[in-house]
């Protein structure tokens, strides 16, 4: 460097620098976000199938929130969640919860704040499109309390019926009340060869309670009233048990045994004319010739009602946030996500999942597939929850026993009911 100055080599030496400076910046690779994993907890079948559906759109859209998908069985999954919410740090970040669990949990403090959450991270949930029933199990307390979990899956009982048998006997359909059910199911019974005038889920436990709370709350009755106390003798508990108990006369022998898989094969077999309950999941096969033989023969009405407005049993499953997850941000996306009208639809049309936004239930694409989908609107509309107590369990155990034993005939109906009133009584007092 003969010539140059020393000024100019530490000029030159500086601007070798801060080109290779720039150089390192402007073209090395960005920085990696963090990738996130959430863990959720799911039922097996048709609810997990619905999650692996809107996974696809999830990766696309959020790569850097990964989910690992876990499902059980009902009973596992209960035990799996409270296992996971009474550790100091949880091993699900999402939860898939059956309406019932939900005092408990909210008695427990196990569930985050959905609207703290959404506030603390810049959401917004849309709450105007949710139907009001469903968003209201997902509070504790019940209607009131902060909202604790988002409805998911749009679970109520309908009823579905024979219309073409109906017709042919000129009984007026749908049936409004349950004295209507019943005098069709005798018309039809005694009419037509083969078939049964009713089909109902009479097996002890959870079946039995969920066929005879429609007809018990049509006629007034109640399992506990407002100020907690078991209330389920009274004498309009007694009269819908009776007229329970007479239906049941036009149902096939066995009944006593009879769950989901029995009622839906009489229904689409079309060797029963009335199932007095029926949930979404089974409803599309009645339209399916693979599996249904009254293909187009079947319509769908909301439960009757009798001395009230009709109630079917409302069974709606929800998505909450453990309260200590660590990745509660992260959880809130994904339940938005999957609770969201677009997901929502695909999820409906793709799978059959029933929705719990009003505006899938309207849209017309999926009316055109789903033709019951109004019917099924109208039903959890009016539908209602399961005594929201955390004795739950414990109370509809009970119930299911005594209304089987008056099945059965073990026991006349004021004898169950008082029985059963005398032993939930007991548990409610703790």
């Amino acid at each position: 460097m003969k010539g140059v100055s020393k000024i100019a080599v530490v000029i030159i030496i500086i601007a070798i620098l801060v080109g290779a400076l720039a150089v390192y910046f402007f073209m090395a690779p960005a920085p990696k976000e963090e990738v996130v994993t959430i863990r959720v907890a799911a039922p097996a079948g048709y609810h997990a199938e619905s999650i692996k559906a809107a996974l696809e759109f999830w990766e696309q859209e959020y790569p850097n929130i990964k989910v690992e998908l876990s499902t059980f069985g009902y009973h596992d999954l209960y035990e799996k969640i409270v296992l996971s919410m009474r550790e100091a740090k949880a091993v699900y970040d999402v939860i898939q919860i059956d309406d019932p669990w939900m005092p408990e949990f909210g008695e427990a403090g196990w569930l985050a704040n959905l609207d703290e959450l959404a506030k603390q991270y810049g959401f917004e949930i849309d709450y105007d499109d949710f139907v009001d029933t469903a968003l209201w199990v997902g509070r504790h307390p019940y209607k009131t309390g902060p909202q604790l979990a988002l409805p998911v899956c749009g679970n109520v009982e309908l009823t579905a019926y024979r219309r073409d048998l109906f017709e042919k006997y000129g009984i007026p359909h749908p049936p409004k009340t349950w004295s209507e059910v019943l005098a069709a199911a005798k018309i039809i019974s005694e009419n037509e060869p083969g078939v049964y005038g009713t089909v109902m889920r009479g097996m002890r436990g959870n079946p039995i309670v969920s066929n005879f709370l429609p007809v018990l709350w049509a006629f007034g009755g109640r399992i506990i009233d407002d100020e907690g106390n078991a209330v389920v003798n009274s004498p309009e508990a007694v009269e819908a048990l009776k007229m329970w108990l007479e239906l049941a006369k036009y149902a096939p022998p066995g009944i006593e045994s009879f769950s989901s898989d029995e009622v839906k094969a009489y229904l689409y077999s079309g060797k029963a004319a009335i199932a007095t309950e029926v949930w979404p999941g089974w409803v599309g096969k009645l339209d399916d010739p693979s599996v249904s033989q009254v293909v187009g023969k079947v319509e769908v009405c909301v439960p009757p009602g009798e001395k009230t407005s009709p109630a079917p049993m409302i069974g709606v499953w929800l998505l909450g946030i453990p309260y200590n997850s660590e990745h509660k941000k992260e959880a809130l996306q994904f339940i938005l996500f999957l609770t969201s009208k677009r997901i929502q639809k695909l999820k409906a049309l793709y799978t059959g999942y029933p929705p719990t936004r009003k505006s899938v239930y309207e849209d017309e694409t999926v009316v055109k597939k789903y033709r019951w989908y109004p019917v099924q609107l109208e039903a959890l509309m009016a539908s209602r929850p399961r005594p929201r107590i955390a004795q739950w369990a414990k109370v509809e155990s009970i119930l299911g026993l005594y209304l089987s034993k008056a099945l059965i005939g073990e026991m006349t109906p004021e004898e169950a009911l008082n029985a059963a009133n005398k032993e939930i009584a007991e548990v409610l007092k703790g």
